[in-house]
């Protein structure tokens, strides 16, 4: 398919590098969900990218069916950033460390890691596997071809957590457990146990933002060194749904267009302004700044996040 207008593809453009937020955002509110702030979501995606890539580098001699290497690499990116998960919780579960400083310890490990890795690995090894996770539009030229499979797991999974979150009780409890660990605790309910499942969870969707941004978006060998600074969007986009990963979904989108805004702007403006593109980038800090302003003027409860956020859980203290 090929002839599609600029505009058609810069919206195509920006739905495609938004589901590399909408995975990121999704792992990290049902993150913070349980009350944990994971500031460590950047390095958790680059560690999701350099799983899968590993597992697909390995595949590559078995000449699996391409459902096959997308699901094995699938599954690899999920674990390995629940693995970084794993470890966030038993630094601040356990070990009591401060949530902040153990976030970004973890963004500066699992971005160091990546490229140590990464850089060891065969290129043609993993991408080869490209056209796989751009199916079905794999032979299309335009933008489209980025929209592959993981392009509706991550609607889905946004989409199934929003459900979880707000309509059974295990999306009760984790949210109790966020607002109140104390006294969820005093209800039988096990805050320790859910802040290591929500966290583990988390942050193995979002590790398939880093393996998407690689193997689908970028297709490049070089890719997995800019995953970090959109890591820090995702955290970002978690403010602007205001907690909720249905909102992401649409706001994933928004951020995609003013991500590629610099980049596209001469379909907007002279190209006489484009001296002040650099001033675009700025755009999705300064509107996820406003919507928080807002809402906190506002003040309805529904739009603030959980009350024990970043707060560690001692059960001695209750």
């Amino acid at each position: 398919m090929t002839g599609t207008s600029p505009v058609i593809n810069f919206i195509l453009n920006a739905v495609a590098i938004g589901i590399v937020f909408l995975f990121g955002s999704t792992g990290e509110i049902i993150t913070e969900k349980s009350g944990h702030l994971n500031l460590g979501i950047p390095g958790v995606m680059c560690a999701g990218a350099m799983s899968g890539c590993a597992a697909i580098h390995v595949l590559y001699d078995l000449e699996l069916p391409g459902f096959l290497v997308v699901t094995i690499s699938i599954l690899a990116s999920f674990l390995g950033s629940a693995l970084l998960g794993a470890l966030y919780s038993f630094l601040t579960v356990n070990l009591r460390a401060n949530q902040n400083v153990t976030g970004l310890v973890l963004t500066t490990f699992g971005v160091g890691l990546t490229k140590f890795v990464m850089s060891t690995l065969s290129a043609p090894h993993y991408l080869y596997a490209k056209k796989f996770f751009r199916f079905p539009f794999s032979d299309y030229t335009n933008s489209l071809q980025y929209c592959g499979v993981m392009t509706f797991l991550a609607i889905i999974i946004a989409v199934v957590a929003s459900l979880v979150l707000t309509r059974t009780r295990v999306g009760l409890h984790l949210r109790a457990v966020g607002e109140s660990p104390a006294t969820a605790d005093a209800a039988g309910i096990n805050v320790s146990g859910y802040r290591y499942f929500a966290t583990m969870v988390g942050c193995g969707i979002a590790g398939l933002g880093g393996l998407y941004y690689v193997m689908d978006f970028s297709g490049s060998q070089e890719a997995y060194k800019s995953i970090e600074p959109l890591g820090w969007l995702a955290v970002a986009l978690v403010i602007f749904a205001l907690w909720r990963p249905w909102v992401s979904i649409f706001g994933s989108i928004i951020f995609g267009a003013l991500f590629i805004l610099p980049q596209s702007i001469t379909l907007f403006i002279t190209v006489s302004s484009l001296r002040y593109t650099t001033l675009f980038k700025m755009l999705p800090y300064v509107i996820t700044l406003i919507i928080l302003i807002i809402s906190s003027i506002r003040n309805k409860r529904e739009n603030q996040p959980p009350e024990g956020l970043g707060v560690n859980y001692y059960r001695e203290d209750r």
